[in-house]
């Protein structure tokens, strides 16, 4: 629940640069968070060295690909759906092989394969790099599965291809898995244990992005205030790391400093924050270096402390408004966004108004707020009941959605008059004569294309604002330009 979501990109299929040398055809869609899309560019990767071309065509494909999202029960409905339709497909194609992968994979492996038998392959996060050896099991008329989570796998070494990328920002992925037992959460089942990627490995992939002209990168993780690099190895086993090691590692707050160091004209955005995990040196760091976006996703999830317990968060609300204080104190100008969750088991109409108190406090630029779905194998489901009624749920978060649009437009319009530094993304998508992009704060901002260009550095001043969106003029480029 902690991942953000982009709605408009579920489901979307990969089309990339096609190799004359490969005959086989591959269809794969991706849906749920932005690591698993990164993770899309990682399988590409690989199967295009297996002689794989990607497909928009989905009756032409001899493989077909679903990465899977089990965060929330609609990603899941979604993708059974689609399951249908490639096996409506298949019976017009028998040759096509269907494979699932990611985090309904982990945990539906014995349902697709064995019950409902919808999918000839069943992968996990981790065993991205079998995938030569369960293709050719497929391809011998065997069913494959390898689901296997790792404690050391981080796909460090393969160097992802860039799927559907506007060529001016991509994701670089930092840690797999992660240690938080969130009782509402599924990652730690289906992505294992945390564990951080080689730094090097982090900074060579970053130069090779500059060097074919991307301008702005992410670093990804499912919480990467928590990366920590000490010659590899699971985080929680740092307490055993030699006095060398843990004299020489790398932290989150080093990370961010190296990536800024390396490129000063350089864009640099992570997500995501836990608040639990979140240090003053990682906010100074930030303060400190003007190519990191001044923009932080700290998911909160309640702001009542009982719920948050519940909930296993590991912080609590004034931990979680000192953190709000200390951000606003070292960069007042940063934007936060929220996770909220409405309607978590127990959650009372006190718990409820302590969420909507929370948000007064913080007052959000975004959010990402959901009402609570139960979700299979979590410790919520097993050791909870789903006891707020639906139609509570709805009203709570409607409350929660509405607060959230009344605050979005307080941030927007803390804009206007001003004259910000916007990095052009794409043209505008209700007007072909503007461009938009975003500013530091990660808010969106569209003006008149003039003779700008896509990827171009531009000082936009904002004269107008809806609660989503500034409005302004170009004044110039900017000094990263």
């Amino acid at each position: 629940m902690e991942k953000i979501i982009e709605e408009n990109k579920q489901g979307e299929s990969i089309v990339l640069e096609q190799n004359a040398e490969n005959k086989r055809k591959l269809y794969i869609e991706s849906y749920g968070c932005q690591m698993n899309f990164s993770d899309s560019e990682i399988v590409a990767s690989i199967l295009a060295k297996e002689g794989f071309n990607t497909t928009q065509q989905l009756e032409e494909a001899d493989l077909v690909l679903v990465n899977t999202c089990s965060i929330r029960d609609k990603a899941e409905q979604t993708v059974r759906k689609r399951l249908e339709k490639f096996n409506a497909v298949k019976r017009i194609n028998p040759n096509m092989k269907v494979g699932v992968l990611g985090c309904m994979a982990e945990r539906l492996k014995s349902k697709f394969l064995e019950e409902e038998k919808i999918v000839d392959m069943v992968v996990g996060p981790d065993a991205y790099k079998d995938l030569p050896n369960l293709i050719q099991e497929i391809d011998e008329g065997r069913n494959a599965v390898n689901v296997i989570l790792s404690k050391e796998e981080t796909y460090g070494d393969v160097a992802p291809v860039r799927l559907n990328s506007n060529g001016v920002s991509a994701f670089v992925s930092i840690t797999r898995g992660c240690d938080n037992m969130c009782t509402f959460c599924v990652v730690p089942f289906t992505r294992g244990r945390e564990r951080s990627r080689d730094p090097q490995s982090i900074l060579e992939e970053v130069n090779d992005l500059v060097n074919r002209g991307f301008k702005e990168i992410t670093l990804l993780g499912q919480n990467v205030d928590s990366y920590l690099w000490y010659g590899g190895g699971l985080k929680k086993d740092f307490v055993k790391a030699t006095d060398m090691q843990k004299a020489t590692a790398v932290n989150f707050a080093a990370l961010l400093a190296l990536v800024a160091e390396a490129h000063p004209k350089l864009r640099i955005r992570f997500s995501t924050s836990n608040p639990q995990d979140m240090t003053l040196d990682v906010i100074e760091t930030m303060a400190k270096y003007e190519n990191i976006c001044k923009y932080i996703h700290l998911p909160v999830q309640s702001g009542s402390n009982r719920i948050l317990k519940e909930m296993n968060r590991l912080h609590t609300r004034e931990e979680y408004f000192e953190l709000i204080d200390n951000i606003k104190k070292i960069i007042p100008e940063c934007a936060i966004s929220q996770d909220m969750i409405a309607g978590f088991p127990t959650e009372t109409e006190e718990d409820h108004q302590d969420t909507l108190s929370l948000m007064e406090y913080v007052k959000y630029d975004f959010g990402f707020m959901f009402a609570y779905s139960e979700r299979p194998g979590t410790l919520a489901e097993r050791k909870m009941e789903d006891d707020v009624p639906e139609a509570v749920k709805k009203r709570r978060l409607t409350e929660i959605i509405n607060l959230q649009q009344k605050h979005a437009l307080y941030r927007t319009q803390e804009h206007l008059g001003k004259t910000e530094e916007v990095l052009i993304e794409g043209t505008s998508r209700k007007s072909d004569e503007h461009w938009m992009g975003r500013n530091t704060q990660n808010t969106v901002i569209v003006f008149p294309k003039e003779n700008y260009k896509v990827g171009e550095f531009v000082n936009v001043k904002v004269n107008d604002c809806t609660a989503a969106t500034l409005i302004g003029e170009a004044v110039g480029y900017s000094k990263n330009n």
